[in-house]
C-alpha cells in the first residue's frame, strides 16, 4: 500500500471526527495544549496546527466557550463544550454509530 495513498485517506476520514472528539473531551475545561496530549493517548493524533485553528472556529460558532486563567505564571486559554455544543455532540454521535453500523455491514457483506 502506498503511504502517501493511505496518509491522505487516514487524513481525510479523521477530519470530521476530531470536531466529535473535542466536543467529547470538552465536556470539562481544557486548554489547547493539554487537548492535544489527551488526544494523543486515546491514539487520537492531531497537529498543534489543525487544533488551535478548530478550537477557535467551534468557539465562533458557539460550540465552545472559552475563559482566560490567569492564575498561573502562563495564563491559559480554557475551553468548555457549551450547551448548544453538548447537543451537537449527541447528534453527531448518534449519526456516527449509524454510520458504523452501516459501514461495518458492508464490509461483512449484509447489504440491505
Amino acid at each position: 500500500m502506498d503511504g502517501e495513498l493511505l496518509t491522505g485517506h487516514l487524513q481525510e476520514l479523521r477530519r470530521g471526527t476530531v470536531v466529535l472528539a473535542c466536543l467529547a473531551l470538552l465536556r470539562r475545561p481544557g486548554y489547547g495544549y493539554a487537548l492535544l496530549e489527551a488526544l494523543e493517548s486515546a491514539g487520537f493524533a492531531v497537529e498543534a496546527n489543525t487544533l488551535y485553528p478548530l478550537l477557535r472556529r467551534l468557539e465562533k460558532q458557539g460550540l465552545l466557550e472559552s475563559a482566560w486563567n490567569t492564575d498561573e505564571s502562563r495564563p491559559r486559554k480554557f475551553y468548555t463544550t457549551s450547551a448548544e455544543g453538548s447537543e451537537l455532540l449527541a447528534l453527531l454521535l448518534s449519526d456516527w454509530e449509524q454510520l458504523h453500523a452501516a459501514i461495518r455491514n458492508l464490509s461483512e457483506g449484509n447489504e440491505r
